[in-house]
């Protein structure tokens, strides 16, 4: 047994379903899940129900987390028709502006050029702005990002033409930043048999063998290592009508030590895209006195049956990994030690600007 200890991770890109389907999920129990994989800090999306899009559905989401979250987190602030004069005078409060472009699980979709240009030259130009834009919307967000002269971060890159045109991008000086979730990196359409018409559903869709190697090819591009943990139970997902998203909180770390141990992935590039990157990307203070213990060498199979997550599946159910979490230390409290968790609901702190202290 090789035990490493690495700096808290953290995930930029979480679905925890509150408010308004905490069936699914949780502040609380997607915070565990969190810390059972290795992971410190989370921002938490805003397609909720309500979606957040104002003072109050913002609100919601916040005593909601304030109430129940065991490691630290971050809120996003969703992009809208609705809410161009509003939303900068919110973004203090926040972890970003979240742009939904393409199809999604939620109402936020933006199909309009003009509110898309609105947000990006309003919204403050320390805060981030991330965006769900696939193939011609990424096209399109990197245009106006180099108009208003500012910084842009794609989530979730899966497929070639994607992440070629980032890379074009920052080879030309476009400040953009991607991530790309492991389930595009560890998946493709070739497990959809696999999987299932509903459980294999996801935004993005999987894409081809050719997509995933690209993204492996191209990892030096690449930012972020981001779940897009979106919990759905499994009887929605094995529904007529299955709602996209797959849970990954608890398998990231392994599956991406995995890809160390394949020699596909450096352990310090690891560290960079799961910890500095995000950290330096969305502004994120510093998280005193917190750390991960791993046992690098443990080779263990993925279940459904030990999931923290209340969805309670994952897409990688039997997959065999190594490196796994023993223990995780938060501002020099033990949360989490061997399957026990110690820190208790409301311990996680809000970490956008207007919640730290003076």
């Amino acid at each position: 047994m090789t035990t490493l200890r690495l700096p808290g991770l953290i995930d930029p890109h979480v679905h925890l379903r509150e408010p308004g389907a905490t069936h699914k999920e949780d502040f609380g129990s997607g915070t565990r899940a969190a810390l059972a994989g290795g992971i410190t800090m989370v921002l938490a999306m805003p397609n909720t129900q309500p979606p957040l899009i104002d003072d109050a559905s913002l609100k919601l989401a916040e005593l909601g987390a304030a109430e129940k979250a065991v490691c630290d987190y971050g809120i996003y602030l969703g992009a809208s028709g609705d809410n161009i004069e509003t939303a900068a005078s919110l973004a203090p409060r926040t972890a970003g502006l979240k742009f939904y472009l393409d199809a999604t699980f939620g109402p936020l979709l933006i199909k309009d050029l003009a509110t898309l240009r609105e947000h990006v030259a309003r919204w403050p130009k320390d805060r981030p702005i991330a965006c769900h834009a696939e193939q011609m919307s990424a096209a399109a967000v990197l245009t106006v990002a180099q108009l208003e002269n500012r910084a842009v971060h794609i989530c979730h890159v899966s497929r070639r033409s994607e992440i070629e045109l980032i890379r074009d991008a920052k080879m030309r000086g476009i400040a953009v930043t991607c991530e790309v979730g492991p389930h595009h990196l560890f998946l493709s359409e070739a497990d959809i048999p696999r999987l299932g018409s509903g459980r294999c559903e996801v935004r993005p869709r999987l894409a081809t063998p050719d997509d995933q190697a690209a993204l492996w090819a191209n990892m030096d591009v690449i930012d972020c290592i981001a779940t897009d943990h979106a919990p759905h139970l499994l009887s929605e997902k094995d529904s007529a009508n299955p709602p996209p998203g797959f849970p990954g909180l608890e398998t990231s770390l392994p599956l991406m030590l995995t890809a160390v141990h394949e020699g596909r992935l450096t352990l310090d590039a690891l560290i960079d895209k799961m910890h500095t990157a995000p950290k330096r990307i969305f502004n994120l203070p510093a998280q005193l006195d917190t750390w991960i213990e791993i046992d690098v060498d443990a080779a263990w199979t993925i279940r459904h049956e030990t999931t923290i997550s209340r969805c309670g599946w994952t897409p990688f159910d039997g997959k065999t990994v190594r490196g796994r979490v023993q223990r995780v230390t938060l501002r020099g409290e033990r949360a989490y030690d061997n399957g026990t968790f110690y820190a208790h609901p409301g311990t996680g702190r809000n970490l956008a600007p207007a919640h730290q202290p003076v």
